[in-house]
């Protein structure tokens, strides 16, 4: 018996040691290196015809508007949190105690980790490999540069990657020219971007579209990394 516990715990330190080393090699190089494709992205190649569009583009050369937007609509705290937004969590826990719909609470850096890594549909074991993901990614990676990777792998329509695919798609203009109306219609379709469709916003996109500019309004430039 004795013999068969230390060859477990040996075994299990041998895996969780690969598990944490495999982590590392998959967060650490996004540091330096531009990812040629993510996730969701595969995912999207196997499982529709339509085509994949993506272009990588620096932070510098994608509208502040954009940036500004996405923080708006999708994570306020975006700048002082370390990944996880616990306020949001708990407000979500709430609303759903007192028979809400639960809500998404998921920051900037876990909707990397899940667009990155992961798959498009919902489940708790998904859940937790992206709070497992986004430990590394707070960890290794300054703020600005999860938003720089987030802006450029972010769906933001079927078949649309990152905000130079999204800027040319809906308003045939390069990313680095985005309006504040622009930018702010593109950041209300991200909770649903398969549903929702900023080349022909309805009232429920027009109405998160001016919500979010008076958000952007409020926070400020600052705001951004």
């Amino acid at each position: 018996m004795k013999r068969l516990l230390r060859w477990l715990r040996k075994w299990s330190i041998r895996v969780a040691l690969a598990v944490i080393t495999l982590t590392i090699a998959l967060t650490l190089p996004l540091r330096w290196l531009d990812p040629p494709v993510s996730a969701f992205m595969l995912v999207h190649r196997l499982s529709s015809e339509e085509a994949v569009q993506y272009q990588w583009l620096p932070i510098n050369r994608i509208s502040p508007e954009l940036a500004l937007a996405v923080i708006a609509a999708e994570d306020q705290n975006f700048p002082h949190h370390h990944g996880f937004d616990l306020r949001e969590i708990h407000a979500a826990v709430q609303t759903h105690r007192r028979g809400g719909r639960l809500r998404g609470a998921s920051t900037i850096s876990q909707q990397l980790a899940r667009n990155l890594y992961l798959w498009p549909h919902r489940s708790w074991f998904r859940k937790g490999l992206e709070f497992w993901f986004t430990v590394p990614l707070e960890l290794f990676l300054p703020k600005q540069r999860i938003l720089e990777l987030y802006l450029n792998v972010a769906e933001f329509g079927p078949g649309l990657y990152g905000a130079e695919a999204a800027a040319r798609h809906h308003f045939g203009k390069p990313a680095s020219e985005l309006t504040r109306a622009e930018a702010a219609l593109l950041a209300a379709v991200l909770p649903a971007p398969k549903r929702l469709d900023a080349s022909r916003p309805g009232d429920y996109l027009l109405e998160r579209q001016r919500w979010i500019i008076r958000q952007m309004n409020n926070l400020g430039y600052d705001w951004v990394p």
